[in-house]
């Protein structure tokens, strides 16, 4: 239910495209995600 009301938040002035709907449960990436994970769990984020 959480996850509904995050996908349905739209910034104001965009309208929603209904035609993306059939990504909304798709993971895009998964290798670049993969990477990214692994870069974050043994390097860290970067000290600002």
């Amino acid at each position: 239910m959480k996850e509904k009301k995050i996908l349905d938040k739209t910034l104001e002035g965009f309208k929603k495209n209904p035609k993306l709907d059939k990504y909304a449960d798709k993971v895009l990436f998964k290798d670049k995600v993969k990477m990214a994970n692994h870069i974050l769990k043994t390097v860290g984020l970067p000290k600002v």
